[in-house]
């Protein structure tokens, strides 16, 4: 099972195995506190996508579409993810964004998902 959690969101045994998939560390955050087991820069949206959507609803479509072709070229971290959920039966995709229904682990998840 995978699924979606914010960081700043209390920490829990349910959670699993914690992979951060934010390209910048948290605000804020220590290490410590955020018990991340893993943090996937690379599966992350590029510098260039983060920049221009900006958590901006209003580009949310087409935030999607730019970030699921990312995706396609990075099969070997989508993998990576389902190994994963293999060995721990539950991942928890963390994200920082504060849009819970407009953000990369919405898009990742859902890609994960269909594969």
């Amino acid at each position: 099972m995978i699924t979606i959690k914010r960081v700043y969101d209390t920490w829990s045994d349910d959670d699993g195995y914690r992979v951060l998939i934010d390209r910048l560390w948290p605000r804020g955050l220590s290490k410590e506190n955020a018990r991340v087991d893993l943090w996937m820069k690379e599966i992350a949206p590029s510098t260039e996508l983060r920049k221009w959507f900006h958590h901006e609803p209003g580009k949310w479509e087409e935030f999607m579409t730019r970030y699921r072709k990312e995706l396609a070229d990075k099969k070997n971290e989508l993998e990576k993810i389902g190994i994963l959920e293999k060995e721990h039966k539950k991942v928890t995709l963390l994200y920082s964004a504060r849009d819970t229904t407009h953000n990369q682990a919405v898009v990742l998840l859902q890609v994960l998902r269909s594969l």
